[in-house]
């Protein structure tokens, strides 16, 4: 799964580099993301790529208590466009979440890690949003983060890990409309290309959030 990660990239980072041109104005560094909070992501609206500030913990439009969001902060891609609670977003509403890097605990110890792209601090997740309406007539929008089996080295230390879309494929999620072709981008990205490194155990509490959450520990 993926249940925490970081995005400090700034605003002008991010809208560089999904080419954007809406502003939503300045993005405060977060090195601890977690499930519930406003995190921005990348969608389509007529035709064109906006940034939106969306709640963490997919809410499907059909549900009754939103609070369901917090059970489903990540998506299997293995049954992504077969389950009621997905498979329309996974049709009509998938977006690109922007990070910086992500944690994951190793098991028995529970010892965190950090992991992210060798060659670019800033890259994106596949993911699918919703828009969720209360009875009251307000609304939110919600997401979810795809997550698929783990490379080879992601192996090492958990059995899932969010997809990581190249910058070719990010186009691609957003654009086409084929199921086919979709579920073929939602694999592990190469071994080779993410590291990885033993973190503070600090990162456990959301609270906690500082640049030093993502140094290594020795």
């Amino acid at each position: 799964m993926c249940g925490r990660f970081a995005l400090y990239s700034s605003f002008n980072a991010i809208k560089d580099y999904a080419d954007i041109l809406n502003e939503i104005g300045e993005l405060e560094s977060n090195f601890n993301v977690a499930p519930g909070q406003i995190i921005p992501i990348v969608m389509i609206v007529n035709k064109k790529k906006i940034l939106e500030p969306v709640k963490w913990g997919l809410v499907p439009f059909w549900a009754k208590d939103p609070k369901i969001g917090y059970r489903m902060i990540n998506t299997r891609a293995e049954t992504i466009s077969e389950k009621p609670s997905f498979k329309a977003a996974f049709k009509y509403r998938r977006c690109l979440i922007p990070a910086n890097g992500f944690y994951e605990w190793k098991k028995p110890e529970k010892q965190p890690y950090f992991i992210h792209l060798k060659d670019r601090e800033l890259f994106t997740f596949a993911g699918i949003w919703e828009e969720w309406h209360h009875p009251d007539g307000s609304s939110v929008r919600t997401c979810s983060i795809i997550t698929t089996e783990p490379n080879q080295k992601m192996q090492e230390i958990h059995n899932r890990m969010p997809v990581i879309l190249s910058r070719e494929d990010e186009e691609k999620w957003l654009k086409k409309n084929e199921k086919k072709e979709l579920l073929t981008l939602l694999k592990p990205c190469a071994y080779d290309l993410i590291e990885m490194h033993p973190v503070s155990k600090a990162v456990n509490s959301y609270k906690n959030n500082n640049a030093e959450l993502i140094l290594e520990q020795m």
